[in-house]
Parts: structure tokens; C-alpha cells; sequence
């Protein structure tokens, strides 16, 4: 049965994918980022490939999702940071938006218990207020059971988009009337929805694409960027693996 239509949000008026990878070293992995953000990118090419429908080659991503989160706890990185749907995929065909929402149901519903037992915290990033009632409540139910984790902070971007995030953030400051004389680049993050969270040091993209996509375009002014043509649901801990030594391989200078 084809999953029932979505609500979809308006502003108007209101607010072949293989790659070649070396084993890291110990160095490699020394440097480790504090904060991993993945545009996870190309389940629909993937679904093409294997000759099966868009909602499995979702679902094939949803699988993919669970091999780097752990492999991510394992390797001891604090944040890691998906995107997973962002507003401008409402403008895709209802099945596959409909699909998107069943499967982030189910994933939070079936994987809650682990996460919480690998003390894994999870946070929406996002307009949760635009979304379905029965997804906000998954969503609220996963953000109560995990709220202890302290090994990992896994920010879900769902209903996400990094321009949406800053309007947020004025329409914030207008609200409470700051002066113009108080706004600065410190109270401006601490208003967006990765308030409290360092920066993004690594970026990843699979599938091949080289753009942000109007992901976390605020807080990636200084990250590292990695391009990679593996296809999201193919890219498992040895890919992820190799974003990490590349990054451990980079020299950061911040302007200076």
C-alpha cells in the first residue's frame, strides 16, 4: 500500500558508486573531527542502478545511516551531523515524500532502544512544527529517551534548510527586540538550531555532488569539505574511514 499523502509547509505569509580506499593509520585517526555533518546523497541513483524503486533505495539509505552512526560511536567523534530532508524535497512526487516520513518513523521507533543504550542523544534540526503529528511524536519520543546519551549527539536535519534556519533566527531577534548594536556572529549562532554545538570541522557529500545544498551554510564557513561519488547506501564504515584520514591530512589555518 502506497503511503498517504503529506501536508506540505509554505512560507507564504508565515514564518556506478565504488571508491578505492586506504586502511587509516593511527595518525589518521588521531585528529578526529568534533563534528561530522553528512549530506547523504544519492539513494535515488543508487535505486536506478539496482534496478529497484525510489522507497527502497531510500530505505537501503536507512540502512547505510546505521553502519555510520555506530562505526561514528565506535571511533569516538561527539557529533555527527545528517541530512536527511530538507525543505525543498517537499517539491518531490507524494509517494516518494510520504515514503521519506514512514521510513523516518519506523527507523526512530526501531532504533531508540539501541541508541539509547550506546548513549546516543538525538536532536532535530529543523521546523518540527511543519511536520505530521505522527512524526513530531516519534521524533519527541526519540529526543525523551535519549536526552542522557553523552557518547554521541546525532542531529537529525529533517524539514531542513540552512536559509530557513537563519530567517528563524531573525524573525527570533525581532520578536524580542535586540538592538541592532547587540546582534554579532556569537548571538547569531546561538540562535540557530545547532545552538551549543561546535561547528562542523568535516563536511561529507557521497554520490559525487560538490555543493552544500543550502546545508548548515552558517556554521560550515570554515569546515573542511569531502567529496566522495560513492552512492549513500553504499558508503559504510571503510569510506567513512577514509573522510577521516583526509581530514586528519589537512592543514586548518582559519584565515591566518
Amino acid at each position: 500500500m502506497a503511503p498517504a499523502p503529506v501536508a506540505r509547509p509554505t512560507d507564504q505569509g508565515a514564518a556506478p558508486s565504488t571508491v578505492e580506499v586506504a586502511e587509516p593509520t593511527a595518525g589518521d585517526l588521531a585528529a578526529l573531527p568534533r563534528h561530522v555533518a553528512i549530506i547523504m546523497d544519492g539513494n535515488r541513483r543508487w535505486a536506478r542502478l539496482h534496478g529497484c524503486s525510489e522507497f527502497e533505495g531510500h530505505a537501503a539509505g536507512v540502512e547505510a545511516i546505521r553502519g555510520v552512526l555506530h562505526h561514528a560511536v565506535r571511533r569516538g567523534i561527539p557529533v555527527l551531523t545528517l541530512y536527511a530532508f530538507s525543505r525543498e524535497n517537499w517539491a518531490r512526487s507524494e509517494a516518494e515524500v510520504a515514503g521519506l516520513f514512514q521510513l523516518l518513523e519506523s527507523a526512530i521507533r526501531t532504533e531508540t532502544p539501541r541508541l539509547r543504550a550506546e548513549g546516543v542523544r538525538v536532536r532535530l534540526l529543523g521546523r518540527l512544527d511543519e511536520l505530521p503529528a505522527a512524526t513530531r511524536a516519534s521524533i519527541q519520543a526519540a529526543l525523551d529517551e535519549t536526552a542522557a546519551g553523552d557518547r554521541l549527539q546525532l542531529n537529525i536535519a529533517f524539514n531542513y534548510a540552512g536559509r530557513t534556519e537563519i530567517v528563524d533566527a531573525i524573525r527570533r531577534l525581532i520578536r524580542e527586540g535586540v538592538p541592532a548594536d547587540r546582534v554579532d556572529e556569537d548571538l547569531v549562532s546561538s540562535l540557530l538550531y545547532t545552538a551549543g554545538l561546535p561547528d562542523p570541522d568535516l563536511v561529507i557529500r557521497t554520490g559525487g555532488e560538490q555543493r552544500l545544498s543550502n546545508f548548515l551554510i552558517w556554521q560550515s564557513a570554515y569546515a573542511e569539505f569531502y567529496w566522495c561519488p560513492v552512492l549513500w547506501p553504499d558508503f559504510g564504515p571503510e569510506a567513512f574511514d577514509a573522510a577521516l584520514a583526509e581530514f586528519a591530512r589537512r592543514t586548518r589555518r582559519f584565515g591566518r
